[in-house]
């Protein structure tokens, strides 16, 4: 009874408050800031999802499922959202400080490793159990044929990734500050405004049909260039209005995947999951700051930030 709402439209409106988000973010994180702790971010963020993706696979294999499966649910806890982790650093002011860059440096490796993944997973079905595919998956990442075989797989990925990178530091560069004045110089603030959100989306949206790299990133990645121009201040303060709008409309999205009764009939493996992501990925997330030398500090709040799982995990699912 009550009002059933469309959950296919609640997703697509949430994929332009993720774009819109990242966007945001990116605006006030520049390629020096992400540079600076790749020391810690991408070492951290590898240990961190082979500790986690082996204890889902522990838990997949006591519940009698294969190794194909196993390996897919422990990769999806082991990834955690870069929207909702942008959103609470956002909220307490901590992007811009050395434990919020370390945060989203981390995240953005995860997000990186996931688009990996999801090219690799139709490659290695045959291997794992599952059933291969050819088709495009529905996040929007181009998929490639199995007989490239793995290496040739992972190779082409790696490559469409660098490619993305060097055009946006390339072209991007150039192109979309020049297009921000050029808008800027006509004196609408309404055309402004359509300029970024254009700039926005479209960078996304060919980000992940050109390049094969999610619509976060490519929006992380336009916002991170863009953040170089002199406009950049006057881009943030009008998108925030629809930032806001859309990405409420992402955690309501989620909401709508939730079940409750799945709370009574997978009562155990539920808690065991939980324990997983709250308390496994956040021990290990502590373990690996504090080996790097970093405060305690920092490392809870690494730790926290992690204690959650993202967009991809249900991409992967």
């Amino acid at each position: 009874p009550g009002f059933v709402a469309d959950a296919g439209l609640a997703n697509e409106l949430a994929e332009i408050g993720v774009i819109l988000l990242m966007f945001g973010v990116g605006l006030h994180f520049s390629l020096k800031d992400l540079l600076s702790v790749r020391a810690i971010a991408v070492p951290g963020a590898i240990v961190q999802i082979g500790f986690a993706t082996a204890l889902g696979a522990g838990l997949a294999w006591m519940l009698g499922w294969s190794m194909g499966a196993g390996l897919v649910f422990g990769l999806a806890l082991s990834v955690a959202s870069t929207v909702v982790l942008l959103r609470a650093l956002q909220e307490r002011r901590m992007i811009e400080t050395e434990r919020g860059r370390i945060a989203v440096g981390w995240l953005i490796v995860e997000d990186l490793a996931m688009v990996l993944a999801l090219v690799l997973l139709p490659a290695l079905a045959g291997v794992l159990g599952g059933q291969e595919q050819a088709d495009a998956h529905a996040s929007g990442l181009l998929s490639l044929p199995a007989s490239y075989g793995i290496w040739g797989v992972v190779g082409i990925t790696l490559a469409k990734v660098t490619a993305f990178v060097i055009v946006m530091l390339v072209v991007g560069r150039r192109v979309i500050p020049w297009i921000l004045h050029y808008v800027a110089h006509t004196g609408s603030r309404e055309l402004f405004r359509l300029a970024v959100l254009a700039i926005a989306l479209g960078v996304a949206f060919g980000a992940a049909k050109l390049f094969g790299v999610s619509l976060a990133l490519g929006a992380f990645f336009a916002g991170m260039i863009m953040s170089e121009s002199e406009l950049s201040h006057r881009a943030a303060e009008e998108s925030l209005p629809l930032r806001d709008a859309f990405s409420v409309l992402f955690f309501v999205s989620v909401g709508m995947l939730f079940d409750p009764f799945s709370l009574i009939s997978n009562g155990w493996p539920i808690l065991a999951t939980l324990a997983i992501i709250v308390i496994g990925k956040s021990l290990a997330a502590f373990a690996i700051v504090v080996a790097f030398g970093y405060p305690i500090a920092t490392a809870l709040i690494i730790s926290a930030s992690l204690a959650q799982i993202g967009e991809f995990s249900f991409i992967l699912a």
